[in-house]
């Protein structure tokens, strides 16, 4: 709507536009009245339509024709007045004063006209008889009102009219001549109605009439009122109820009635409710809310607008086999402009059998336009009706804007549940064969996909640690020449093909290019892994590249199955982009269970000074008091290492050949990770490697030797059977409390950090 409306009085002189102006204001007639009334504004508060109003006088005497034309160009509505008594003043509406004005506008945009017969108070007749031809011949006439600015009659009236006409013009709804609504004013109704019409059965019912009322006029209909509407449609069309419920042709019969009745601020109010301007185009502001996005910050549907995109398809999902049709996809974007998604889109999300887009592949692909294109998103919900349905003031009330990347590496943790993820890799490398593996396609059904439908992104949610995230997918084509925009992403997915001995070396070079330096986790994925691998050819194998950078080491992969293709790739590459911070080495391939849960997190950069701290004090607390209480011999062999707790380790597992224990089978579980942690934890820093090689051996030896030689030459050796038990019993607990300390505080951090 008009933040004011601008009102110029023409005609000829002495015809009384200055009288009809001091009329209204002073509300008596003036005495005398000056050549020409000063601009006037009328504040909103006291208009019917609370708008400001501004009321412009034209005089011939004061004023020549350039000033005219400039009002006439500034003017929302203009007023011809004419004087009822004077024929003269009557014909020059047409010879004169319509002809300039029109000369002035462009036709498609015709200021609405209202014609003023003053001096009605002089006469005991009306002209009404001469004008209505020429309201009938013109158009852009929006009405004709007779009155008196000696004895006040319709002032008021008058002005409201000029303001109505400019607020709710009926030149945009309605055509005189045919006597039918026009048909940008049919298509913008219909589309008002298959919004409101949530459950899609063709009909408004009662609940959505109700709430269709109340959103446009804030006030719902009483079920007496709501029945006498029908009746009035039941009379007039045929079929305009049916099933107690108001079909399209009753819902355009109603707007057509309330227009010709000159009640078309009803049919304005609808309209502009529903997003659309004067000349019934839905407004940029309705379209494209004020969404601040800052920079390092992605958008995100949030939970609300998730609810209501399934509401949208459940609505359209008429055969209810969660997924729409290709009919039912027309049905759903008939609110559209245009068709939104191309046949790429079926290639971009999960289909069913029959390439049908799935519940979860319509959630896919409106995630997938919210994050590359958020403007888009905005435009798609405003077409659908979000801020409407949803009663939210816009729709960008839709969207979460994530916090800066930057704040995300302080703090160690994300709130985001989208993840992007570049495919980089030489072309025929198997890039698009990731992308299709992570919809759940095989080599088989990637053959079925025509080359001008192919899609170079791919979205599909991915569980990690119990929690839903989306994973998106970006084939960058032309990886030789990759652009700033394209380096920015969450994790980078480094695809080379075991088949082909140049493809490895491919993608070194990108990654040394671009990545090597930033802090983007990256993933080598090892493509076509069922084919012959050949030697690549690079200075040193995959796997030693990889771990001179530490990344993890290279992930055989190969959509050439029966089934669906593995996910686990896909479910790395979401945990190395949800924590980008860790060195994530999972030790096996589901990395959901508990083992490579509590192996992450203790793997992780965060917790390497609490593993220092915790060990440290298990092993002065109680694997000194459990040497103390064993025989001295055993206090000797734990000072000679020094508390090396790699070589104790090692004592442990060799410990296990004899005695056969779920603790010591544990150890046997971690046996490739000893030397690892040994290393971290050494409490000795100064120890040499000779030395602490030979305290391994020491112990090795001695324990060889107890658990082999039986109890005679333990007899000879001066150590009983009873020593030796309690020996091995309190080193086992010790290990015990300390291996149980170590995943109970793990398992606490993760469950922490879920939440």
């Amino acid at each position: 709507m008009k933040k004011d409306v601008r009102i110029l009085l023409v005609g000829e002189p002495r015809v009384g536009k200055t009288s009809l102006i001091m009329s209204l204001v002073s509300e008596e007639f003036p005495e005398e009245v000056p050549p020409r009334a000063e601009e006037i504004t009328i504040p909103a508060d006291v208009t019917p339509e609370r708008v400001p109003t501004h009321i412009v006088d034209y005089s011939e005497a004061e004023q020549n024709d350039e000033q005219l034309y400039h009002e006439i160009s500034q003017a929302n509505v203009i007023c011809i007045v004419y004087a009822v008594n004077n024929k003269n003043s009557i014909d020059k509406v047409t010879s004169r004063w319509i002809p300039l004005i029109n000369e002035r506008t462009d036709k498609d945009s015709r200021l609405p006209l209202i014609l003023v017969g003053n001096k009605s108070d002089l006469v005991e007749y009306s002209s009404m008889e001469t004008i209505l031809p020429i309201m009938n011949q013109y158009t852009e006439i929006e009405t004709c009102v007779e009155c008196s600015a000696k004895n006040l009659k319709n002032i008021s009236e008058l002005f409201y009219y000029a303001q109505k006409a400019v607020l709710h013009p009926t030149g945009p709804l309605y055509c005189p001549e045919e006597k039918e609504m026009k048909p940008a004013c049919i298509k913008a109704l219909t589309r008002i109605f298959r919004i409101s019409d949530q459950d899609n059965d063709g009909t408004l019912n009662d609940a959505e009439l109700n709430f269709f009322q109340r959103i446009c006029f804030n006030t719902p209909l009483a079920p007496q009122a709501l029945e006498d509407v029908k009746n009035v449609v039941r009379k007039n069309v045929s079929d305009g109820v049916a099933d107690n419920g108001l079909t399209l042709k009753g819902f355009l019969f109603l707007h057509t009635l309330f227009i010709q009745r000159g009640r078309h601020e009803t049919t304005w109010t609808v309209l502009r409710r529903f997003g659309y301007d004067d000349d019934l185009e839905l407004t940029p502001e309705y379209l494209f809310p004020l969404l601040r996005i800052p920079p390092d910050c992605t958008t995100e549907l949030n939970h609300h607008a998730y609810l209501f995109l399934q509401s949208i398809f459940d609505k359209h999902d008429l055969d209810r086999d969660c997924a729409l049709s290709t009919d039912e996809l027309k049905d759903l974007f008939k609110v559209f402009p245009y068709m939104p998604w191309g046949p790429d889109v079926n290639n971009t999300v999960c289909t069913n059998e029959r390439g049908w887009i799935t519940y979860q592949g319509f959630l896919s692909q409106w995630t997938l336009t919210t994050y590359l294109d958020v403007q888009r998103c905005l435009e798609y919900l405003g077409y659908l009706g979000y801020s409407i349905l949803a009663e939210q003031e816009s729709q960008a009330s839709a969207i979460t804007v994530t916090r800066d990347k930057k704040i995300d590496l302080q703090k160690k943790q994300t709130q985001r549940n989208v993840f992007r993820c570049n495919v980089v890799g030489m072309k025929g490398c198997g890039k698009s064969g990731v992308l299709q593996a992570l919809l759940g396609r095989n080599l088989m059904r990637q053959r079925q996909i025509r080359a001008e439908h192919k899609s170079y992104y791919a979205i599909n949610t991915v569980y990690v640690y119990g929690q839903e995230k989306y994973l998106l997918l970006h084939d960058v084509s032309d990886s030789e020449f990759l652009t700033d925009a394209e380096t920015v992403c969450d994790v980078v997915c480094l695809v080379y093909d075991v088949s082909n001995p140049k493809s490895f070396e491919y993608c070194v070079r990108i990654f040394k290019q671009h990545f090597m330096d930033s802090r983007i986790p990256c993933l080598v994925v090892a493509a076509k892994s069922d084919l012959h691998e050949v030697r690549q050819e690079y200075s040193i194998s995959p796997a030693e590249f990889c771990k001179k950078h530490k990344m993890p080491p290279p992930q055989a992969f190969t959509c050439n199955t029966v089934d669906m293709p593995s996910k686990d790739i896909f479910v790395k590459l979401t945990t190395m982009a949800m924590y980008p911070h860790a060195r994530l080495r999972c030790m096996c391939a589901c990395n959901r269970c508990t083992f490579c849960i509590c192996q992450n997190f203790l793997n992780s950069d965060l917790l390497q000074s609490v593993k220092n701290k915790l060990f440290t004090a298990v092993l002065n607390s109680q694997f000194l008091t459990a040497a103390r209480e064993s025989e001295v011999r055993w206090v000797k062999m734990m000072n000679s290492l020094g508390f090396d707790i790699c070589s104790y380790l090692r004592y442990l597992l060799m410990l296990s050949h004899t005695v056969n224990c779920k603790l010591c089978m544990c150890v046997k579980r971690l046996r490739p990770h000893i030397d690892e942690l040994g290393a971290m934890l050494l409490a000795d820093e100064e120890s040499s490697i000779m030395h602490q090689v030979h305290a391994v051996s020491f112990v090795e030896d001695s324990i060889f030797m107890e658990s082999s030689l039986g109890p005679r030459l333990l007899e000879d050796r001066h150590v009983t059977q009873a020593d030796l038990k309690s020996s091995t019993f309190w080193l086992r607990a010790s290990f015990g409390a300390t291996v149980f300390a170590f995943l109970g505080f793990a398992m606490y951090k993760a469950l922490i950090k879920q939440r």
